[in-house]
């Protein structure tokens, strides 16, 4: 059985994470310490993230402005590796969770995902410069 790294937790919330090729079923807990996610499979079967290790959340947010089940959370790079690993999950109270995280993380570290559009308008404006 992992260990939990959080004294206080909120409710769990029920979620997917999208790992390799797959998904895995779970819950949420997220706590005074970490973000955690428990597999329902497999309870020894977990990803715990010490808020310290978080760069940013990023909310994905539809054309209606509201607020979609998927939200990504990026850490932060490690050693010399130029790239940053992303962690997506999902959950009907995506809503609740983005809020949760903000108490932890801060206000300005959970951010509206780009969309498609907005990434190849970056991407053209940069060759043009």
């Amino acid at each position: 059985m992992i260990q939990s790294l959080n004294t206080k937790t909120s409710a769990p919330f029920q979620a997917i994470a999208y790992i390799g090729l797959g998904n895995v079923y779970g819950k949420l807990l997220i706590g005074d310490k970490a973000f955690e996610f428990f597999n329902d499979a497999n309870v020894s079967d977990a990803i715990q993230i010490p808020w310290e290790t978080i760069h940013h959340v990023e909310g994905v947010i539809t054309r209606q402005n509201k607020i979609s089940r998927q939200f990504v959370i990026v850490l932060n790079k490690q050693g010399n590796s130029k790239r940053q690993n992303h962690l997506r999950f999902s959950s009907k109270d995506a809503g609740k969770v983005l809020k949760i995280i903000r108490e932890h993380i801060g206000n300005d570290k959970v951010v509206k995902a780009q969309t498609l559009v907005s990434k190849i308008k970056k991407l053209l404006t940069k060759r043009k410069s």
